[in-house]
């Protein structure tokens, strides 16, 4: 029964945690040079990991509009973290980031959103 009490208590913590630290998306658009997509798609995952590991991103997916756009969705755990972006990285990462943003056309991004409900599973 302590135990099963002791979950409930720390989960509920977690939730009022990330609940009052306001988690942040971020939506970017790639629009990629033809014949790039897999220096792109490769890169943006190497570069990615980085980022979750260096700067405490809470990661990030890439979907496939079409052959030559794709959209990004990263998950952020406050505006804080997500704008002390860069200051962490290897060089390595930052060589990543030239090679993925060598591969595009265009790097835009269109939303920063503050997370108002939750109901992923």
């Amino acid at each position: 029964m302590a135990k099963a009490n002791f979950i409930t208590i720390f989960s509920l913590n977690v939730v009022w945690h990330l609940r009052k630290r306001k988690m942040i998306a971020v939506i970017i658009k790639f629009k990629v040079k033809p014949n790039q997509e897999k220096v792109f798609v490769e890169n943006w995952k190497q570069l990615t990991k980085f980022i979750y590991e260096y700067e405490n991103s809470l990661g990030s997916r890439l979907h496939k509009e079409d052959d030559l756009n794709f959209i990004a969705y990263a998950q952020w755990p406050d505006k804080e973290t997500l704008h002390n972006t860069d200051s962490k990285l290897p060089e390595e990462a930052l060589e990543i980031r030239k090679r993925m943003r060598d591969a595009c056309e265009k790097v835009e991004k269109l939303y920063e959103l503050e997370l108002t409900e939750d109901l992923l599973k």
